[in-house]
């Protein structure tokens, strides 16, 4: 793990000690990592939901099983983190 150094206002430091606390935190590195985390999510569900609507707003195609197997495959791969062979 590599460490980062960030200034901020007194006024900011002291929200995140009293999120920490209010959260549940250890330190203000676990309160950093759960928002970046969180940031993480929203950009990856962003993006999801841009595909989607690009897909919807595309042609009708006809899938067939390979089509469907693919779906699965990649699905399951991003369950696992790993990549799984066919």
């Amino acid at each position: 793990m590599t460490t980062m150094n960030i200034s901020m206002p007194d006024e900011m430091k002291a929200f995140v000690e009293a999120e920490m606390a209010r959260e549940g935190y250890a330190s203000a590195s676990e309160y950093l990592r759960a928002l970046i985390r969180e940031a993480q999510r929203r950009q990856a569900k962003q993006a999801l939901e841009a595909r989607l609507l690009e897909g919807l707003q595309g042609p009708m195609v006809e899938m067939d099983r390979d089509d469907w197997d693919s779906i699965k495959r990649e699905a399951l791969e991003g369950l696992s983190g790993e990549t799984l062979r066919p």
